[in-house]
């Protein structure tokens, strides 16, 4: 992204020449596969690229040998779906060893739904259907377990009985991007049903999620919150959100649903506002963080770079430039930027996630580089769930299910981009008019009221 090709070189050299997964290690299944597996092929897919918009990161003798490693994890992580009377694969694996005899039965909505994006570039890259096929499966039974009468999910699941553990129903930790992955993967792979899956899902988190005035930006009323509820009843189950849930108003951009981003966004603005940081849980009750740590997640920044990509208002500039000075301020360490072990008291701790670089630095930077080839290159490219590029690319579009699923060819239609449409939507992804460009994007008394909400005025 920075254009840094020597360094992007060495890197994959370093990576060709150390990197063994033959170990006696037990991983995550998720953590693995939007970590490891998708850097590894987002990787790939840049060095193959013909066209090469950012500049020349070939690599010299190049044999696909990202391609095999990433081939080669993911059959160690086949396992994981192996034995699991649901196909809803077990959370962890060892990479020599298989499923641990005392391996956990139960595991997260996300986790387990959330493989399709890079299991399915696996797939169509090496022409061989089987990891598509595993993680597909995965999606499919975690949505036939859905409750009949709100249409939610659950955070937790038994994987060999299908009984939900957790029956919390929110957008944040445990359930995120499942949500994310239903949508990138039908932009990604134009399968249908994906789409469908998505619209059905956002159609039951409008409906029992959502709090607040029915629009953002006008009417009477709460300003919208998304809320945690009990996956059969609808009812409120706690008066806490995650920082994770602000990934949200960026996949609201991505379905066109524009306006409602901007409210979301705004709430989670108002409170790294007052912290500098996002707790990782706020009770919007008490006005107060719950859980108050920041480990440097990016999904806020993520959420303001897509809607300045949306919307090209200035004031998300001043936004990303107010996250970028607090992070200077309160997690540069000597040797890198560290974890806030408290939003209030500013502690750190000796920690660095891998996806403060891949993520939350990516999109701050992408956020001012107007001239970056992602934004001028003229090709298509989407962000994995750990900010990986990929490009949106015809060759993925290529069905494999016919020979193994027939009775589904159905499922195979296509959907062409421009018929993508979200329901229940206030808005559309035309760019804002340019009257309202410069405003701010949100009238001024419903910003006074945002911020009134988590204690700022």
């Amino acid at each position: 992204v920075m254009g840094n090709s020597s360094e992007f070189q060495k890197a994959v050299k370093l990576v060709i020449d150390t990197v063994s997964f033959d170990k006696d290690s037990t991983v995550q299944v998720f953590e693995a596969t939007i970590r490891v597996l998708g850097s590894l092929l987002s990787a790939h897919i840049i060095i193959t690229d013909s066209k090469q918009p950012f500049g020349d990161m070939t690599i010299k003798d190049y044999d696909n040998e990202l391609l095999h490693m990433a081939h080669d994890l993911a059959v160690r992580l086949l396992p994981a779906f192996e034995n699991t009377k649901t196909g809803i694969p077990y959370p962890r694996v060892n990479l020599k060893k298989g499923v641990p005899p005392d391996s956990n039965n139960e595991t997260c909505t996300a986790g387990a739904g959330s493989l399709l994006v890079e299991f399915g570039i696996l797939s169509r890259l090496l022409g061989d259907s089987t990891f598509e096929w595993v993680a597909r499966r995965a999606v499919k039974a975690l949505w036939s377990l859905r409750s009949n009468n709100t249409g939610l999910l659950g955070n937790v699941v038994n994987i060999q009985t299908g009984h939900w553990v957790g029956k919390q129903s929110g957008l944040g930790a445990g359930s995120d991007s499942f949500y994310e992955y239903l949508l990138k993967s039908y932009i990604l792979f134009g399968e249908k049903e994906d789409l469908e899956m998505f619209n059905d899902a956002y159609r039951n988190i409008q409906n029992h999620l959502r709090r607040g005035r029915e629009a953002c930006n006008e009417g009477e009323g709460d300003p919208p919150l998304y809320v945690n509820v009990n996956m059969f009843t609808g009812q409120l189950m706690n008066t806490w959100i995650d920082s994770l849930q602000a990934f949200f108003p960026g996949l609201q951009v991505l379905i066109g649903d524009v306006e409602d981003a901007i409210c979301l966004h705004a709430f989670y603005y108002a409170i790294w506002k007052r912290y500098g940081a996002l707790p990782e849980r706020y009770n919007w009750q008490l006005q107060a963080p719950d859980v108050p740590f920041y480990p440097l997640r990016p999904e806020l920044v993520e959420s303001t770079y897509l809607l300045y990509q949306a919307t090209k208002n200035p004031f998300y500039l001043h936004v990303g430039m107010d996250i970028l000075q607090s992070l200077e301020k309160y997690t540069k360490a000597k040797c890198g930027y560290a974890t806030l072990h408290h939003v209030v008291e500013k502690t750190k701790e000796d920690r660095m996630e891998s996806f403060f670089l891949s993520e939350t630095c990516k999109y701050l930077y992408l956020l001012f580089d107007e001239e970056n080839p992602l934004h001028k290159s003229g090709n298509k490219y989407m962000f994995t769930t750990e900010g990986h590029v990929v490009s949106v690319d015809e060759r993925f579009r290529n069905s494999l299910w016919q020979d193994i699923l027939p009775e589904e060819e159905d499922s195979a239609e296509r959907i062409k981009p421009s018929e993508l449409k979200a329901v229940n939507f206030s808005s559309n992804c035309n760019r804002v008019p340019d009257e309202r460009r410069y405003l701010l994007p949100l009238k001024s008394n419903y910003m006074r009221q945002i911020d009134r909400m988590v204690g700022l005025i």
